[in-house]
């Protein structure tokens, strides 16, 4: 690989979303579970840590549809580390309610933690706190860029009962000057809060990321192409989007119609005015993504082949069907991605249906593609098979939108599971495990299996299920699931495969 990699050895990963993490309040957080996770993950010989997006979600929990594409998730803030700042006690904390251990219950530890949020800033304004004020200046001017825009929009939806922002009143939803300064001195107190909140956020995942360093763990995040409509990016810089004179989508993402869906995937985010894009020389594709590298060593860029040419579909189309292919921004963007970052830390998920330009994208920039090994069994001599990996490679059992390895040969069909024992040479009983042997001892630089596979589970374990408004995001590893045993395992096939 070249500057994409984290290094230049061979590395094991590990994918598992702080979400999932055990914690007594609900969902998991950057508390010490985390860091508890950081040493098992340590003494299992891997070398980088992969989570989804960070960000705050909107409808749906999901990470990948979300209020801004550069703040953090609240409810991720740690009410451990708030304690240990003195900025809430044990008192305020309370009773915490009994939440569910195997699922995050989104709305409910939503509600509970920003009371924590509101009580920790109330301490805040009313205490003295010299140390932590300075701290949160210097954040203030440091990330001014994208924080002014995305607290006054959070004050602004927390104000119209969370409407999203083209149900705004007019001069609002149109960023009319007179009515942002007004809306500015009016919601001063709730702009500040939401800065606040941000400050946490940032301050605890730098320890975060201190810790992952102190193990030798780089952290890989994922950036999606596209970004919600509503959402600060959105609201904020319409310029840059295909939007008409209300606010409303003029054409809009997804995917054509291939073998899994006869009328396609209309995934409804707003499409880029890429020519806008390039004329402001892509700051706005170069902020996120720096802003992102604050978080991560490396970054996933989601839906890659959508830089070369992507499918938009006409905005009141309810399918896919009749949309076009346009060409994207190409190597422009990562030329100029390039020149801000000094390099490009990124892996391209490139998969698909995926044409020789973006091929031809992908080894241009020099980014490292994606293979999984589940997609592998559906014909003989699969791209996604081992022997025919190029170095440059990412290789996954599975990831997020995938069942579970084990869930997958439950599931599959007779001749895949053939052609999966064939390949394999294993009887397949322990089919994670055949899938994690393979990984590891492919050519591919990076190996990364998703928790669930280390624990063998089936398809409960599942992140996500694509099309299922309801049930996603929320799975959670159980305490103490990770196990001496599955490290133990773990690094031995590690240290012989040279991934140590």
């Amino acid at each position: 690989m070249t500057d994409s990699s984290p290094s230049n050895d061979r590395l094991a990963g590990i994918l598992l979303h702080p979400t999932s993490l055990p914690s007594p309040y609900g969902i998991g957080d950057l508390g010490d579970e985390l860091t508890n996770f950081l040493d098992w993950a340590a003494s299992a010989g891997f070398g980088l840590w992969q989570v989804l997006p960070l960000n705050p979600p909107g409808y749906g929990n999901s990470p990948y549809g979300c209020l801004s594409s550069v703040a953090g998730n609240p409810v991720l803030i740690s009410p451990q580390r708030m304690m240990q700042d003195g900025l809430i006690t044990a008192d305020i904390v309370g009773a915490v309610p009994s939440f569910n251990d195997e699922h995050v219950q989104f709305d409910d530890v939503r509600v509970w933690k920003g009371r924590l949020l509101r009580e920790a800033w109330k301490s805040f304004q009313s205490g003295d706190w010299p140390a932590l004020r300075r701290a949160l200046s210097h954040f203030e001017a440091e990330e001014r860029e994208w924080l002014d825009d995305f607290a006054l929009y959070m004050a602004i939806k927390e104000s119209h009962g969370n409407a999203p922002w083209w149900e705004w009143p007019a001069g609002l939803a149109h960023r009319d000057p007179g009515a942002i300064k007004k809306a500015r001195r009016d919601l001063n107190h709730e702009v500040h809060f939401q800065k606040f909140i941000q400050f946490l956020f940032f301050r605890q995942w730098r320890a975060v990321r201190e810790a992952a360093t102190a193990r030798n763990i780089r952290i890989m995040g994922d950036v999606p192409i596209y970004v919600a409509q509503d959402s600060a990016d959105v609201w904020a810089n319409r310029e840059l989007f295909q939007l008409d004179e209300n606010g409303a989508p003029t054409a809009v993402a997804g995917v054509p119609p291939d073998y899994f869906s006869a009328t396609g995937q209309r995934w409804g985010n707003p499409l880029y005015r890429w020519d806008a894009l390039r004329e402001s020389g892509y700051r706005w594709w170069i902020s996120r993504i720096k802003t992102n590298l604050e978080l991560t060593d490396l970054v996933r860029l989601d839906h890659f082949r959508g830089f070369a040419a992507y499918w938009e579909i006409p905005a009141h189309e309810s399918t896919a069907i009749h949309g076009r292919w346009m060409p994207g921004p190409g190597k422009a963007l990562f030329e100029a991605l390039r020149i801000a970052l000094g390099g490009l830390p990124l892996v391209a998920e490139d998969l698909g249906f995926i044409t020789p330009e973006v091929h031809e994208l992908r080894h241009s920039t020099g980014l490292p593609g994606m293979r999984v090994l589940q997609f592998g069994f559906g014909q003989p001599d699969s791209p996604h098979l081992p022997h025919r990996f190029e170095v440059s490679t990412v290789v996954y059992t599975g990831t997020h939108d995938n069942n579970t390895s084990r869930g997958w040969f439950e599931t599959a069909s007779e001749n895949e599971r053939e052609l999966a024992r064939a390949y394999l040479g294993d009887d397949c009983r322990d089919f994670s495990w055949a899938l994690i042997r393979a990984a590891y001892t492919s050519v591919a630089q990076i190996a990364i299996i998703p928790v669930q596979d280390v624990l063998g589970l089936a398809g409960e374990g599942r992140m996500n299920t694509p099309g299922d408004p309801l049930h996603n995001w929320s799975w959670r590893v159980g305490a103490g699931a990770l196990t001496r045993s599955h490290a133990e395992r773990l690094r031995k096939l590690a240290e012989i495969t040279g991934r140590i």
